[in-house]
């Protein structure tokens, strides 16, 4: 299913001053947005998304994004129309200290993406949200290679919000239901795996993971 999807990556720099590209739905949205960041991370999230969404489909680069819309479901999770119908694609959207990261692929796809900034986690972070499991890789990685605590903390909430985002119930749901194991053997093109299991109900997801100099992303389909 990863051969399928489309993965985008912007910063903020890249978004655009005027509002062209937004539809009036969309519009109507960023105008109820009170906080300055919430806008400014609203606004780069459905450019990302389109950016995405437009790579996925295969579009010209002169059409005009104003035609899409990213709408909330009623569950929260992000949805594609254009000209008021639905698109065939699904599409995960996360944002991280001015950056944003969007996944989207076929229609009907648990799709779930997430990116997080490399940043020292608390250690009640850690033993509120994390499973004994998770927690004991934490330890495993804390003794032998101190140097990659922060990735492995960081990874495993990502790919915590992924899944919670694939079920389309995001940090709604108790994130001890999910655990994650990750994997550090290379894929291709720099990315690896991680499995998720999820206790309710039972069932178990495929991610792939990659790191860079900022941030941990995440993405399971």
């Amino acid at each position: 299913m990863f051969e399928f999807l489309t993965l985008c990556t912007r910063d903020i720099t890249a978004v655009p001053e005027n509002d062209s590209w937004l539809g009036s739905g969309e519009c109507e949205v960023l105008a109820g947005l009170r906080f300055p960041k919430r806008r400014k991370d609203w606004r780069l999230g459905r450019w990302t998304a389109k950016q995405a969404i437009s790579e996925f489909l295969r579009l010209q680069p002169d059409t005009d994004l104003s035609l899409f819309e990213i709408r909330a479901a009623v569950d929260g999770a992000p949805e594609v129309f254009l000209r008021n119908k639905p698109v065939g694609a699904a599409i995960s959207i996360s944002h991280s200290d001015d950056c944003s990261f969007c996944a989207a692929g076929p229609p009907g796809a648990e799709l779930g993406c997430d990116m997080e900034r490399l940043e020292q986690r608390s250690e009640l972070l850690i033993s509120d949200y994390f499973t004994p499991e998770e927690i004991g890789t934490v330890m495993r990685m804390r003794k032998s290679a101190p140097e990659n605590e922060v990735i492995i903390t960081n990874l495993i909430w990502s790919a915590k919000e992924s899944v919670l985002k694939a079920l389309r119930e995001g940090l709604r749901r108790d994130t001890l239901d999910v655990a994650i194991q990750p994997d550090f053997d290379k894929l291709e093109n720099g990315w690896m795996s991680w499995t998720g299991r999820c206790r309710r109900p039972a069932r178990v997801f495929r991610g792939r993971w990659r790191v860079d100099s900022r941030f941990v992303y995440t993405v399971t389909c």
